[in-house]
């Protein structure tokens, strides 16, 4: 059996001055994981240091991205951010549908999958955000409702959707301050649906991360269950240390 190669990321969100940014980028530059083939590691800065961010870890294997993107190359859109201004910044990757945007901000299924075709068109990896809430956990809906957000997510992409687009299932009862973190075997369950899922749909089965409350305690039961294919990392690895400790945990354990 070929050896897994987990994809191990963070998104700082609203976090981090520039200094801050600058000084966990260039930690991050220094330690020994910033060079591994063992896993895919990436970070996901707010929009003002991305550029910075990926100045300094250009010549690592620590990819930068964006953690929202418009669908439209440029125009009268105040506010937004083009995936041409984040592939200007050095990003070769976005985060989309992340549910405190679809909670906070409108974001619906339908511009989720147009920011997926934008980001497809101008070769960025769209790392797609699907969720469920507590009452849909509560009431058995979760894969129903994993499944409806993943079809619309890949509505654009079909079969272009391979090497190009991610899945991080985020239960929305399990990420931010107070998040459960969900079983193991129960992710494991959902992750196993979604990769059968996306095999139907484009034609091979994507990438599927899990991401809430994952912390040093938990990232090695998470991370080797047979369908995760890695780790999206919020608070624990938001200090430069936690970060790297957690990708030396997974990737030693997989070892």
């Amino acid at each position: 059996m070929a050896r897994k190669i987990p994809w191990i990321g963070t998104s700082w969100k609203m976090n981090k001055l520039r200094a801050e940014a600058r000084a966990y980028a260039e930690t991050l530059k220094a330690s020994p994981v910033a060079s591994t083939t063992a896993a895919e590691l990436f970070v996901v800065p707010p929009f003002p240091s991305i550029a910075e961010v990926a100045d300094i870890l250009r010549g690592t294997r620590v990819k930068v991205g964006a953690q929202n993107m418009h669908w439209e190359d440029k125009g009268a859109w105040t506010g937004e951010v083009s995936p041409v201004m984040i592939r200007d910044c050095g990003a070769s990757f976005v985060e989309l549908g992340h549910s405190e945007r679809r909670t906070f901000f409108n974001e619906t299924d339908e511009t989720v999958a147009l920011k997926v075709r934008a980001a497809l068109a101008h070769d960025l990896i769209a790392l797609v955000c699907i969720g469920d809430t507590r009452a849909e956990y509560e009431t058995g809906a979760t894969a129903d409702v994993l499944a409806k957000q993943t079809r619309y997510a890949l509505k654009y992409a079909g079969k272009r959707a391979p090497g190009r687009v991610v899945i991080a299932y985020e239960p929305v009862w399990s990420i931010g301050e107070g998040g459960i973190p969900a079983d193991p075997d129960f992710a494991n369950e959902q992750h196993g649906k979604l990769k059968a899922l996306t095999a139907d749909l484009a034609g091979e089965a994507l990438p599927i991360l899990y991401g809430g409350s994952v912390n040093r305690e938990n990232c090695v039961a998470l991370a080797n269950r047979s369908y995760v294919d890695g780790l999206f990392i919020g608070r624990a690895a938001w200090d430069a240390a936690g970060y790297i400790g957690i990708v030396e945990a997974v990737t030693k354990s997989l070892e």
